[in-house]
């Protein structure tokens, strides 16, 4: 099992880990609520999981931007 971390806005590859049991509450899932775990986790057929987060040059970009909140896919 791997968990990936992807950037939610430009798809970019942040980190994987690889460990053969990683609980949910060693990365915090459980403090997300059932909508935000919809919205960031997705669990592949494979036994894979894909979280998405936002990558630090999309956060400084709609910091600095925040009019780009405003759109579906600001920094596509």
């Amino acid at each position: 099992m791997a968990i990936n971390y992807v950037c939610r806005h430009c798809r970019t590859f942040i980190g994987r880990i690889e460990a053969p049991y990683v609980s949910e509450s060693q990365l915090g899932f459980h403090f997300l609520t059932p909508d935000e775990r919809r919205d960031i986790i997705a669990y592949d057929s494979n036994g894979d999981t894909t979280v998405r987060v936002t990558c630090d040059y999309c956060s400084e970009a709609l910091e600095n931007n925040p009019e780009l909140t405003l759109l579906s896919n600001p920094l596509q």
